[in-house]
């Protein structure tokens, strides 16, 4: 079944970032899938995650899928620093940091000024997405009405952080490096080192025991499991790219703003949107835990673990159709709440 697409580059000019520094004839890349009704209200935005382009996230949006785009328009905004939007793989004025704060303040221009949008009936967001889905409801409380959190929080765990610095040193440690995150070259051996850092992390331990590379992802052995799923697939992105979107997901927090002033329980308390906070069971960085210690301050939210074995990518199952059924059936529900 065929449903309308669209792609299309919003440029912003020159952006003040949260840090003080400016961004350059900055660009938003994007694609919407569905149809924007007269009401203007059946809008879900739907952020990346890290490393991720939006190619990589339409899996699950069919009409039989967990967005269904004959019924919503969705609009996907890619992150800055992806290698679509602006980045320091294509933009070599790009600063230190670039924040989810930033993403969100973009991402209204564009939902405002290209598609009239003054209203989201959803932000749904996986990992580094649904930080971004978090930061819309506390930076914009009266233009939200419902955000899904899946494996995120809104605010980094120190723990978390620590799994992002060791990324980070694992990079500038390579010869290519050049200082601030930019390199001469693509850093081949500190790529390879880097991919099997986060194939450790980005699935639980239990995962490995029962052996679900081979037997779910069909991997004939641990070393090419580790170079297709893992080397290969983050040595599609540019290093320097990676490390800024290690800096701002290492800096991800809802309060750290003027709005806030890094009163993180005042943030949340501000929150209007209805909020599904749906952490996967062995996710080892973004913890059920982090998730339930936000929920007393939120005022309409529900906390639904994804009951799973495959941490972080539970959230996001391309290759996991029970968790893929999950997730639909508990998204689709809250939607329509």
């Amino acid at each position: 079944m065929a449903w309308e697409q669209q792609n299309g580059q919003f440029r912003l000019g020159d952006v003040k970032t949260l840090s003080g520094e400016v961004l350059p004839d900055a660009l938003l890349s994007w694609k919407t899938h569905g149809r924007l009704n007269a009401a203007r209200d059946n809008v879900i935005l739907y952020p990346t995650s890290y490393a991720a382009q939006h190619p990589d996230l339409e899996w699950l949006i069919h009409p039989d899928g967990v967005l269904d785009p004959t019924r919503w328009f969705i609009i996907i905004p890619d992150m800055f620093g992806n290698g679509l939007s602006s980045s320091p793989s294509n933009n070599p004025e790009y600063p230190p940091l670039v924040t989810a704060y930033d993403n969100v303040q973009a991402q209204r221009r564009l939902l405002a000024e290209e598609f009239g949008i003054e209203r989201i009936a959803c932000v749904y967001g996986w990992s580094m997405g649904a930080q971004q889905a978090y930061h819309w409801a506390a930076l914009f409380p009266d233009q939200v009405a419902r955000i899904v959190v899946n494996c995120g929080s809104a605010r980094t765990a120190v723990h978390n952080q620590v799994f992002l610095l060791s990324l980070m040193a694992t990079l500038e440690a390579a010869p290519e490096h050049l200082g601030n995150g930019r390199f001469s070259s693509q850093p081949k051996a500190a790529m390879r080192a880097f991919g099997r850092i986060y194939a450790a992390w980005a699935l639980s331990q239990d995962f490995y025991r029962a052996g679900l590379h081979r037997s779910a992802l069909k991997a004939p052995d641990m070393e090419t499991f580790l170079r297709t799923d893992w080397e290969e697939r983050f040595g599609r992105r540019a290093a320097a790219d990676l490390h800024a979107q290690l800096r701002c997901w290492h800096a991800g927090d809802i309060s750290a703003n003027p709005l806030y002033n890094g009163d993180l329980a005042a943030a949340l308390r501000a929150i209007r949107a209805r909020v599904l906070l749906m952490p996967g069971e062995r996710d080892l960085y973004f913890r059920v835990a982090d998730n339930e210690a936000e929920l007393p301050y939120l005022r309409d939210a529900e906390l639904r673990p994804i009951p799973s074995i495959w941490g972080h990518r539970a959230g996001n199952p391309v290759q996991n159709p029970e968790d893929a059924a999950f997730i639909k059936a508990q998204v689709r529900a809250w939607l329509e709440a």
